[in-house]
């Protein structure tokens, strides 16, 4: 492909700059592929390798420093000594070197050249001693030609080769036929020779010259090759050794890794109920386990949930199309009805009659479809006014006031709700008492509150709705409303959920708070029948929506079984908590806790009593004044005058004391 101008254009540029990055890749690629255990066994290696070699070659230095250094204090002494007897050194035979048997002495005389001696019969011989080995092999060092001093400096030491000869008698023996003591002496032989070169002078002639001096470096080599070789010998064990303990110690540290990586395979298996086995949180591994642990649970928690609300949803639609079928077939077949009968005599009745019935089946699914819709709202935080304040007490008492006129024979009763301790049900006598929420009879105590108040009513009224449905219209109700303290925060509460449980980690809290003298204050109120109630397994699901105890969803005592999920969500969304529980003896009870707005805190004086923190929308200190006294627990006090003559039925039995004398009437215990 060629430019405009005619030029070439690098069309393959991109792809050989793509090249070299890929080159770079590829090694890296290589070594993630490797496995963790194998990475840290060879670095394991490299370091003990590079360890023992860089200690062996260290060894090895300093002990060759050292006897070189000793050598060269040995020829300086023994080369002053020659210095100093040169007079008688010249003399003597040149064989004979004063002893000194393993030194190499050379004389020189001013000229560099080697001096020329005589002996005792006339014979002239160079001045010079060689050392003797064994098999007449001789070993000299390299030094100068005669008349010449080289490169070499006077005063100083220096190392120089050897110049080896062998005898006849070794010089045509091949190497494999030596033996090992011969191989041995050649290879001392071979050595280098440590030299000094000094300065002589006669005085008793006036004459000077040069001296060498040497002595042979193959006992110092051979230790110091000794010395390597044993180092090498102990380093290559280190190495052998700390990589085997080294493997051992990876491998058995990687095991619970191993262990994840199972664990995470069953998992991705479809197990979501497995768990890395724990391990101590203070070490890599097991804060890694700690943490994957924590994240199973979630993952499995919000699995289980999605298939709860799937299973939900299902039911929801499934509930929810049976409620509209409902009233939607009747409709259309009064309306087939009225079409059939018109032309027939009477027609006019029979058609008020099924007007009548349209009218009702539409007016129920009109109500369904509200209730639908006010769920909806709640769940997107529309349709509520948590502002307004709230007299909670005047709430309570319509509902009371209502639930008296659809059934004038029951018995209702009112009161406060305290925290007591009793014995559970069927226990002996010196069984240890359980916390629990009581009710004491008496007035309903003066509560206010921020929230919505149409809502909240919608809640109160939901519940005795059903106890009027669902109950006997003889059977007694009491109902109880009381303020507590709980070392709980409105956000947790708000979104426990709906079991006995919450309730019972809700009264836990009051204790610790009556403990502490510090926490939330929330109002409670308590509506308690003595009806059929509900069986254990079923008692979780009264706040789900179209929930009916009747499989065959009648509808025979109407509602539309949104009720109870409507109070559920209002509740929630005043970040409140309500539950039903079994009432002791049979029933049914509907606990409802709200948060008053307001924190109690411990005093100042821990002398005087605790004193609570009033909210804005309380009643003033002259209202208050003109509030008649809580009833002490037990204590039976009368209905204000004003509804003494309403309420005196209604009242009056509740109120007489039990078998055992006592009003206060355990409501929900602690499980």
């Amino acid at each position: 492909m060629t430019k405009p101008n005619g030029t070439a254009a690098p069309a393959s540029a991109p792809a050989n700059a793509q090249a070299p990055a890929s080159a770079e890749r590829a090694p890296r690629m290589l070594f993630e592929k490797v496995p963790l255990s194998t990475k840290l066994v060879v670095i394991i290696f490299v370091l003990l390798f590079t360890g023992t070699g860089t200690i062996t070659f260290a060894i090895r230095q300093m002990v060759s420093g050292y006897l070189i250094d000793r050598l060269d204090n040995q020829l300086q002494s023994q080369a002053q000594m020659v210095v100093n007897n040169i007079d008688k050194f010249s003399q003597q035979d040149p064989t004979n070197s004063l002893g000194m048997t393993n030194y190499f002495i050379q004389i020189r005389d001013s000229n560099n050249e080697i001096k020329i001696l005589r002996d005792a019969s006339g014979n002239m011989a160079a001045a010079t001693s060689i050392p003797k080995l064994k098999y007449d092999i001789v070993s000299t060092p390299l030094l100068p030609v005669s008349g010449s001093s080289g490169n070499v400096s006077l005063g100083t030491v220096f190392t120089t080769p050897a110049y080896v000869e062998l005898p006849d008698s070794l010089r045509s023996v091949s190497s494999d036929k030596l033996t090992n003591e011969q191989r041995e002496v050649i290879a001392n032989a071979n050595a280098s020779w440590r030299v000094a070169a000094l300065r002589w002078v006669d005085d008793t002639n006036g004459q000077y010259g040069v001296l060498y001096i040497g002595l042979s470096m193959g006992d110092q080599m051979s230790t110091v090759q000794t010395i390597t070789e044993y180092c090498l010998m102990v380093g290559v064990a280190i190495v052998v050794l700390g990589v085997s303990i080294g493997s051992l110690v990876v491998s058995h540290t990687l095991k619970p890794l191993k262990r994840i990586e199972k664990t995470a395979a069953k998992i991705a298996a479809g197990d979501l109920s497995q768990r890395v086995p724990a391990m101590p949180e203070n070490t890599e591994v097991g804060s890694l386990s700690a943490s994957l642990n924590a994240m199973l649970y979630r993952i499995e928690s919000s699995f289980h949930e999605q298939e709860a609300t799937t299973e939900k949803m299902k039911r929801f639609v499934s509930d929810a199309s049976h409620e509209l079928r409902t009233p939607l077939a009747a409709i259309h077949g009064y309306a087939e009805l009225y079409k059939m009968q018109r032309e027939y005599p009477g027609a006019l009745e029979r058609a008020d009659e099924a007007i009548g019935h349209i009218e009702k089946s539409s007016t129920r699914m009109t109500v369904l479809v509200e209730d639908l819709l006010s769920l909806a709202r709640l769940d997107e935080g529309r349709g509520i006014d948590l502002t307004q304040q709230v007299n909670l007490t005047s709430i309570v008492s319509d509902a009371t006031e209502d639930l008296h006129a659809l059934d004038p024979d029951r018995v209702i009763g009112t009161g406060r709700v305290t925290l007591s301790a009793v014995l559970p049900q069927g226990a002996p006598e010196n069984a240890r008492k359980v916390p629990c929420l009581a009710f004491t009879a008496g007035n309903l105590p003066d509560i206010h509150l921020t929230g919505d108040t149409s809502r909240l009513r919608q809640v109160i009224t939901n519940i005795i709705g059903n106890v009027h449905r669902y109950t006997p219209g003889d059977s007694a109700v009491q109902v109880a409303m009381g303020t507590l303290t709980a070392s709980i925060t409105p956000n947790t509460l708000g979104r426990m959920p709906s079991t006995d449980a919450s309730l019972s980690r809700f009264i836990e809290a009051v204790q610790v708070a009556q403990g502490t003298q510090t926490g939330h204050d929330y109002a409670v109120v308590q509506v308690v029948d003595h009806g059929p109630g509900v069986p254990a397994d079923k008692r979780s699901q009264v706040f789900e929506r179209f929930y009916t105890a009747d499989p065959s969803r009648a509808r025979e005592k109407g509602g539309t079984g949104l009720g109870l999920s409507i109070a559920q969500s209002v509740t929630k969304a005043h970040k409140g908590l309500i539950c039903a529980t079994e009432t002791p003896g049979g029933g049914l009870t509907f606990t409802i806790v709200l948060p008053l707005g307001t924190v109690s805190e411990p005093p100042a004086d821990r002398t005087q009593p605790m004193k609570t923190k009033k909210s804005g929308w309380s009643l003033g200190k002259k209202a208050a004044a003109q509030q008649p006294q809580a009833p002490a627990q037990g204590e039976v006090v009368p209905a204000p005058a004003a509804s003494a003559a309403s309420s005196a039925n209604r009242t009056a039995q509740p109120r007489q004391a039990g078998p055992g004398g006592d009003t206060s009437a355990p409501i929900t215990p602690l499980s």
